[in-house]
């Protein structure tokens, strides 16, 4: 038996086929959300929240004027930002790229007119001598410093052999009766001499290590200095050559203009050229003071060490690394050669 349902109050919204709600309809609907507002109240006051029927996010439409248009969220929530990288950042990049091609251009060109004996160079004769002869210098304490290390390795090994000669000696000493005063004193005498051995590689080691961070650190550290003045040269040079050319050539409204920039330019490469020179003369000062006063130490120490290790006073041995605050591993430990500090 069929029984009647009862009526709604609500309106009726027809759909079409595709389960999308008609035009006409949804006037008609708004219409009816209008009228139904209190007085005074209109649609440009209030906040419509809509809920999607297939996700749990929400969407709030804040009150303005209406627009024909609105962008949905990718994200699916939250606020709608539309950011554009400022046109100034890409600006300032390739400002920054076309200044650093041309003046590596110009650099470029000078250095390959200077090769070919075209171009003129800045030289101070006095600071480049002293730059010459701290290269020079630099290649033959590397190879002290090299040899020292040869001497030191070879010294360890040496030393390893003594000890072992010594136990070998002593050993022969308790099982031969009839040489145990022969072998008891080379065994005491091969095991003195790497005592002596293991603090004379105390004070070769110390030695290394002084001349490698004068070598390898403070040289290192002005040569990088001079490079860098070296390069401010060729800066220089290269504008200062672009001066004199646009000199050498007409004026008028169209060569004054680039004749000012490169005068500006020029006289900011010359500011910069004059404070490498100015801080390379102090750092090649600073370097003799100090590589004086290093090596000073370290040749004394070197020279007396060995001395008193051949002629076998192991006295004065001692006394020499006290003199010069060089201090031992514990006795009775290896001490290790330069590689194996390494």
């Amino acid at each position: 038996m069929a029984h009647d349902l009862p009526q709604s109050t609500v309106a009726e919204i027809p759909v079409t086929t595709n389960g999308e709600m008609d035009d006409s309809m949804e006037h008609h609907f708004n219409m009816d959300i209008k009228h139904s507002l209190p007085v005074g109240l209109g649609l440009s006051e209030t906040q419509i929240t809509s809920h999607g029927f297939d996700s749990s996010t929400e969407e709030t439409i804040e009150p303005g004027p209406f627009q024909a248009e609105r962008r949905n969220n990718p994200q699916g929530s939250g606020p709608v930002v539309l950011a554009e990288e400022p046109r100034s950042t890409a600006v300032e990049k390739f400002e920054l790229v076309r200044k650093w091609s041309l003046n590596t251009y110009k650099c470029t060109r000078q250095i390959i007119s200077e090769k070919l004996g075209r171009g003129s160079r800045t030289v101070d004769l006095e600071l480049e001598a002293q730059i010459e002869i701290l290269r020079d210098n630099k290649k033959k304490y590397e190879n002290v410093l090299k040899l020292a290390q040869t001497l030191s390795t070879q010294l360890f090994q040496m030393i390893q052999t003594q000890r072992q000669l010594g136990d070998a000696f002593a050993d022969l000493s308790l099982k031969s009766l009839e040489l145990h005063e022969e072998f008891g004193y080379n065994a005491d005498t091969q095991k003195l001499l790497a005592k002596n051995g293991e603090t004379l590689l105390g004070a070769i080691n110390f030695f290394i290590s002084s001349v490698n961070t004068l070598v390898n650190k403070t040289i290192e550290d002005t040569l990088v200095t001079v490079k860098q003045y070296e390069t401010s040269r060729v800066e220089y040079d290269a504008y200062r050559t672009d001066l004199e050319e646009l000199n050498m050539g007409p004026r008028d409204a169209t060569t004054l203009p680039k004749i000012e920039q490169s005068q500006q330019l020029f006289q900011a490469h010359k500011e910069k050229y004059d404070k490498m020179r100015n801080d390379v003369s102090i750092k090649l000062k600073f370097l003799e003071e100090n590589k004086v006063k290093v090596l000073h130490n370290q040749l004394g120490l070197f020279h007396n060490a060995i001395a008193a290790y051949f002629a076998g006073n192991q006295k004065q041995l001692d006394q020499t690394l006290k003199q010069f605050h060089v201090k031992l591993k514990t006795p009775g430990v290896d001490a290790p050669s330069w590689l194996e500090e390494q």
